[in-house]
């Protein structure tokens, strides 16, 4: 049997020493590959996607929020990412469950937490802390926004991140080097898939959403139509 493979991404050195020691432990002979940024890290998960677990931090150099995550879990369906972060919220934790992650692991976990968690995503579940568990009811509304997100392609999502950066089609083409025509043809399916009818609203939730604060996702308010740049 192959040793595992475990992807790491996380900015503070001492911290991914912590985890691989971690690692070492629960996995003998575990290969950790390790990033500290987001460029980094999706080189590294190209070049490993056979990888049993990615262990990623929401908040490294080039992340937005839950941008990483999403994109990830759109290219890698079958990558099992558990975030490892500083943010002890529930409503953050219930959003990354929600965006796709396998387990939410606070940085502040005792040694026996990681393990348990690790454990479990690795046979296939979801983790959190059970002193985290969240109630059924704690976001609906932030369940069913961040399932319509979920549901963009990654070049889609990359589209809307942009429109949260006020950037007009044109200069989307050219960031994504692709035509005007195909990035208004972008906009109208994610208008569509979000449910929204103006590309401010999309822009307003995307700020929301990239933010990974401790804040609710609540549905972008109505704007005018002479306030919004769709024809731009």
């Amino acid at each position: 049997m192959n040793a595992p493979l475990v992807l790491l991404a996380d900015d503070h050195p001492l911290f991914r020493a912590a985890l691989r020691e971690t690692l070492a432990k629960l996995l003998p002979g575990v290969r950790v590959v390790e990033s500290s940024g987001v460029a980094e890290l999706q080189a590294a998960v190209q070049a490993n996607s056979e990888a049993d677990l990615l262990l990623l931090d929401l908040r490294m150099p080039g992340s937005q929020g839950f941008s990483t995550l999403i994109e990830l879990r759109a290219q890698y369906p079958a990558l099992p990412i558990a975030i490892v972060s500083a943010e002890e919220d529930p409503g953050v934790i219930r959003r990354a469950l929600d965006f796709g992650a396998s387990a939410f692991i606070p940085k502040s976990s005792s040694t026996e937490q990681i393990a348990e968690g690790l454990r479990a995503v690795l046979a296939g579940n979801t983790w959190v802390p059970a002193e985290m568990l969240l109630g059924e009811s704690a976001a609906d509304v932030d369940a069913e926004l961040a399932a319509r997100v979920a549901s963009l392609t990654p070049q889609q999502f990359r589209v809307l991140t942009l429109l949260a950066d006020g950037r007009l089609n044109k200069q989307i083409g050219a960031e994504l080097e692709i035509s005007e025509a195909t990035i208004k043809a972008h906009v109208t399916v994610i208008l569509r898939k979000l449910g929204l009818s103006r590309r401010t609203q999309a822009a307003v939730l995307a700020q929301r959403l990239l933010s990974a604060d401790s804040g609710r996702l609540a549905p972008p308010p109505e704007v005018a139509a002479s306030e919004d740049l769709d024809a731009e």
